[in-house]
């Protein structure tokens, strides 16, 4: 036997090994500080989740983090008034993926879905929050594609034109965004009432083997002033990080994904009228190219004996990016904002419906609105509002098979109160999607020749076609070529043969021969 040379490419497929979501309810109960009044009940209650901690073992995820919530209350005093307390509640959970293995990289994530506090008595408080948690296991395998045969007589290749999407590496840093937020100078701050953080306005650029990220974490902070009014401040902090990532290009996708491990909101010691911010990101970045391949899927000479084996693997295709806008508009009456000063509208787009037909995917969902307003009293109450939203997204290449994960960033949100007291809420939102297909190749692999070949001799023979044949299946199995068939029976499309059609075959009659060195 004779070992045949061929030409390779390589590439890394990198695949989904496993998925996971689980829901888990964490609780805690919270104790009013001494110098805060006792509780009356409960005006609102958000949080920020965070994972700090993941770790990988055989079947098994570990994932540690921990829940900032804010709670705003009516005081048990003769004024009623409002007050804040915040609470960090830390939580664990093992989500089980089958074939996951240390030496796996983890794509993690946690979202809460519902919160909500219990007054147990004045001075004691229940926390429970709803989170979502997800894992998505991944690894990478280094394979080399045949692409061609260089020391062969006479191959024929059955060739399939693919592109293969190819990981070029991956890495993960740390960043942080750190300011001191102004507030008003007539404004004594007295507590932190409630904080949201979201990372907006990325963007990577590729350079000298790095990936530069860039953002800005917007940061909204209300918070109680020492003369009993509601305030709140709104500002953009810049970051900027780098991710290694050696032989990466320019023209290369990079999946980065901004994860906000800490959050630290403190008023700043040595400067008044400001509160000190610092958030810690971890950056994940995993680039990709799509490559193009002449895949091989089957092979014979008519004129030598080869063998071959064959490997069956899952690779991605067609990894593609895009990113849409879409802007949602309504005028929303609120009964309770009339002679209300509104301090506050959290925007939270749920998607409740995801659609996929030829190129293009259909979402519907609601942005789930809640509005924490004031009264003249200084009481706070909220209203909830839910907006629907159709919007579609066309993106080349996705169908029924196609991976979608979507992401969405709220990048516009005004609410303008009208003179009949509706309210005028305009919303953008971002969506950036990602599509991708998983599919298995068979790779041809290990092509070795008999040590003899044959004369160019051949026959012709008659022959009627089959259900099922097709010129390439009739050539290989009687060691002739479909370029010959078609030339003999002037054919002129290869896909166009019927069965009982009468054809004639060439067919190569050996006679052995001892290859010399």
């Amino acid at each position: 036997m004779i070992n045949v040379e061929t030409n390779k490419e390589n590439i890394c497929v990198n695949k989904i090994v496993g998925q996971k979501k689980d829901f888990i309810f964490v609780e805690g109960d919270v104790i009013v500080p001494d110098v805060k009044p006792d509780i009356l009940n409960t005006v609102s209650t958000t949080g920020n989740a965070f994972i700090y901690k993941k770790e990988i073992t055989d079947g098994k995820i570990k994932l540690e983090g921990s829940i900032d919530a804010y709670i705003i209350y009516l005081a048990d005093d003769d004024t009623g008034s409002t007050r804040g307390i915040n609470t960090s509640i830390n939580f664990s959970q093992i989500l089980n993926i089958e074939n996951c293995t240390s030496d796996m990289s983890i794509d993690e994530s946690v979202e809460i879905k519902t919160i909500e506090c219990n007054v147990l008595n004045g001075r004691k408080i229940n926390v429970k929050v709803g989170i979502e948690l997800g894992a998505t296991v991944y690894s990478n395998e280094n394979v080399e594609i045949i692409t061609g045969i260089t020391n062969s007589i006479n191959v024929q290749s059955l060739i399939t034109p693919l592109q293969i999407t190819s990981l070029v590496g991956e890495g993960n840093s740390k960043t942080y965004a750190k300011d001191n937020i102004s507030i008003d100078e007539v404004d004594n701050l007295a507590e932190i009432l409630k904080v949201d953080v979201n990372i907006i306005n990325k963007d990577t650029k590729i350079s000298y083997n790095k990936v530069l990220a860039k953002g800005d974490a917007e940061v909204k902070i209300m918070y109680l002033t020492e003369d009993n009014r509601i305030k709140s401040v709104t500002n953009n902090i810049q970051l900027m990080g780098f991710v290694d990532i050696p032989n990466i290009k320019d023209d290369n996708m990079c999946d980065m994904k901004y994860k906000v491990k800490n959050v630290l909101i403190k008023p700043n010691s040595t400067e008044e009228h400001s509160i000190y911010v610092e958030i810690e990101i971890e950056l994940v970045c995993r680039a990709y190219q799509n490559v193009d391949i002449e895949l091989i899927e089957d092979l014979y000479s008519p004129v030598e004996n080869l063998n071959f084996t064959q490997k069956n693997i899952k690779t991605m295709i067609g990894k593609n990016n895009t990113q849409s806008i879409c802007s949602v508009k309504e005028r929303v009456n609120i009964p309770q904002v009339q002679n209300n000063q509104i301090c506050d509208v959290n925007v939270k787009p749920v998607i409740k419906e995801t659609n996929i037909i030829t190129n293009r995917i259909i979402y519907s969902g609601e942005i789930e609105l809640t509005f924490l307003m004031q009264g003249n009293s200084n009481r706070m109450e909220t209203a909830n509002y839910n907006m629907p939203f159709n919007f579609n997204v066309d993106v080349d290449g996705v169908n029924t098979n196609s991976t979608v994960n979507t992401e969405i960033e709220v990048l516009v949100q005004n609410f303008v109160v009208m003179p009949d007291s509706s309210v005028d809420a305009n919303v953008d939102l971002k969506f950036s999607v990602d599509i991708s297909r998983a599919t298995n190749i068979n790779l041809i692999d290990e092509i070795t020749s008999d040590d003899s070949i044959c004369d160019t001799t051949y026959s012709m023979i008659v022959y009627f076609v089959k259900p099922g044949d097709t010129l390439w299946k009739i050539a290989k199995k009687f060691k002739s070529t479909v370029e010959d068939i078609m030339k003999v029976n002037e054919i002129e499309n290869e896909n166009k043969i019927y069965p009982g059609e009468q054809i004639f075959i060439p067919k190569y009659v050996c006679t052995r021969k001892e290859i010399t060195a």
